[in-house]
Order: C-alpha cells, then structure tokens, then sequence
C-alpha cells in the first residue's frame, strides 16, 4: 500500500523532470503555458504544470507534490485519484478564466489544490484521523497562505488561489458525499 501511494506523485514528478530535461535542451517551452482567454491558451491547461521557468521552481513543485501527493494517496486511497485529477485541472481551468494575460507555467497550482484539500478534508470530514492529517499539513504547509496574495509579478498567484480554493471544493464535497454514503 506505502509504495502504491507514491506512484502516481512519482510518475507526475518525473514526467516535470523530463519536460525540464528536454526544456533545457531545445529551449523556452512557456509557450505551452496556459494563457488565459485564448484559444491558443487552452493548452496550458494541459501542459503548464509540466512546465518550470528554473530549476528552482520545478524543485520547489516537485518536493510539495511528492509529500502531498504521497499523504493524499496514503490516507484517502479511495478518492485520491479524482481529488489528484480535479486539483490538476479544475485549477488551470480557473486559471485560464481569471487569470491576468501572462503565460502561467508550473505545478504549484496542483500544490496549493492538493495543500487545500488536505489541509481542510479533516474540518469537513470531523474524524480524529482526517483532523490530525489537516493539522499535520497545516504544521508543515500552513505558511503557503501568502502565496494566494499577489506580492511578486512573475509569481502566478492566481494558480495558487485558484489551486487553494478548487481543494476546499473538494474537500467539502467528498466530505458531505462520503457522509451521506453512510446514512
């Protein structure tokens, strides 16, 4: 079960990594960014979280959706594939709708979605193991707040909040849909 929850992060990270790798090699890829409200921009909504401007951003993506991707998978088994799915575009779909005319490239959207259902599953859900889990991810990833907020231009802060909000989505909604499953 441990090793099965690593797979899905694990395989998105690596496919980023060979992105980057090819990136490196034939140049800029920002152009497969989603830019929002073009047509042209529709394809970010696919390929932008593949794409990083350094490697420092694809290092500070890929260790948050390891870890992440990792208590999603671990804990919520069940629905940790939809929740993955959802987070990946539902949060570049609201990008491409209300973010400001820039190429939005990177996987923190899918962080901060993945961040925000785990982080609020637990409120919702009101069991002692989803709680401890959203406290735990509080502790480690509560200070990813500010990046909602738009403090540096080149900083999409729209696939964050954007990201944020799709997981509170999701976690209210498989909270009340887990909890009529039961009555």
């Amino acid at each position: 079960m441990e090793r099965a929850s690593t797979l899905p992060p694990m395989r998105l990270v690596f496919i980023m990594w060979v992105v980057y790798t090819i990136q490196m090699l034939v140049g800029d890829l920002g152009f497969l960014g989603i830019e929002p409200r073009t047509l042209s921009g529709l394809k970010g909504i696919l390929f932008a979280p593949l794409i990083h401007g350094s490697t420092n951003h694809i290092i500070s993506n890929s260790i948050p959706i390891l870890m992440l991707g990792y208590t999603l998978y671990l804990f919520y088994n069940r629905i940790a594939p939809r929740v993955f799915l959802i987070g990946y575009f539902f949060t570049n779909i609201l990008v491409w709708i209300v973010g400001r005319p820039s190429y939005h490239i990177g996987a923190s959207g899918l962080v901060y979605a993945l961040a925000g259902f785990l982080i609020s599953y637990g409120f919702f859900k009101r069991n002692f193991k989803s709680l401890l889990i959203s406290i735990v991810i509080i502790s480690f990833y509560g200070g990813i707040i500010y990046g909602i907020f738009p403090t540096r231009g080149f900083i999409s802060w729209e696939s964050h909040l954007a990201g944020f909000l799709v997981g509170i989505g999701m976690a209210y909604g498989f909270a009340k849909a887990n909890a009529e499953d039961k009555s």
